[in-house]
């Protein structure tokens, strides 16, 4: 059992303070480890906070953040209804499908389909949301537009 008055911390493990301004052949004379003159040199040389000598601050040089940023905000990746001509009739229309011919680039993000362009034939698509002109045409061409749920982060 330790007694505390022999408690020491290991050896090596402190180190004694080094005294500066203690002449030359202490190491830290003359200047004391300040270098030559400047604001920094001086006793009491505590500049405030973001202060860039007399410089414009980065606080200041950039511009002011304005406005409301949505954290909930679901960012979709979107394909227009013209672009699914490229199918025959009665194709079944899903994400896989329209990355496999190059029409998506992303699989993390849901699916819009839009409504520009026209379309002919008669598909079924499947996607996580589509916009009300999408839909019209959609099913004007004899098709069906089927929304599939989309799995957020929390549920992946």
């Amino acid at each position: 059992m330790f007694r505390q008055d022999t408690l020491a911390p290991a050896p090596g493990a402190t180190k004694k303070r080094q005294r500066v301004g203690r002449g030359d052949g202490s190491n830290r004379g003359t200047y004391s480890g300040r270098g030559c003159n400047g604001q920094r040199s001086r006793a009491g040389n505590r500049s405030n906070r973001g202060f860039e000598g007399g410089q414009l601050p980065l606080v200041r040089r950039l511009p002011r953040k304005r406005g409301f940023n949505n954290i909930f905000r679901v960012e979709y990746s979107v394909v227009n209804a013209g672009s699914l001509s490229i199918f025959s009739a009665g194709d079944e229309v899903d994400p896989e499908v329209l990355q496999a011919r190059g029409l998506l680039k992303n699989l993390h993000q849901p699916l819009k389909i839009l409504g520009y362009g026209d379309i002919e034939v008669a598909l079924t698509v499947k996607a996580h949301k589509f916009s009300g002109a999408a839909r019209a045409k959609i099913e004007a061409a004899g098709g069906k537009a089927e929304e599939v749920a989309y799995a957020t982060k929390a549920e992946r």
